[in-house]
């Protein structure tokens, strides 16, 4: 069993519909989306190359990396297409109040 470990990484307000954002959550760097009203993150950093996802083009529920292009389900972390062969992590999102809190402790 995983233990829950709520860390807060940004406001609300830093969320931007449709787009993608970074964090630091602890030791870790997040990118953070909104699609659709619903906040989301992921490991910022691609699994194929040296390149942060918050750099990445965002299309409903997937983010394009901007080095090679590859594409990830921001929902469940999910290899879209070649070249990423690897997944990303995906972690647990809540919102409290203006708080955007991410469960570190909850990764997948």
């Amino acid at each position: 069993m995983t233990t829950q470990r709520w860390v807060t990484v940004c406001k609300r307000d830093a969320l931007e519909e449709g787009g993608v954002t970074s964090a630091i959550a602890d030791d870790r760097e997040v990118a953070l989306y909104l699609i659709e009203g619903v906040p989301y993150a992921t490991d910022n950093l691609c699994t194929h190359g040296d390149a942060r996802l918050s750099d990445g083009f965002v299309l409903d529920h997937c983010i394009e990396c901007p080095l090679h292009q590859g594409q990830f389900d921001i929902r469940t972390g999910e290899v879209l297409c070649e070249p990423v062969t690897e997944p990303i992590r995906v972690y647990p999102v809540r919102v409290v109040g203006e708080a955007v809190e991410v469960d570190l402790g909850g990764s997948k």
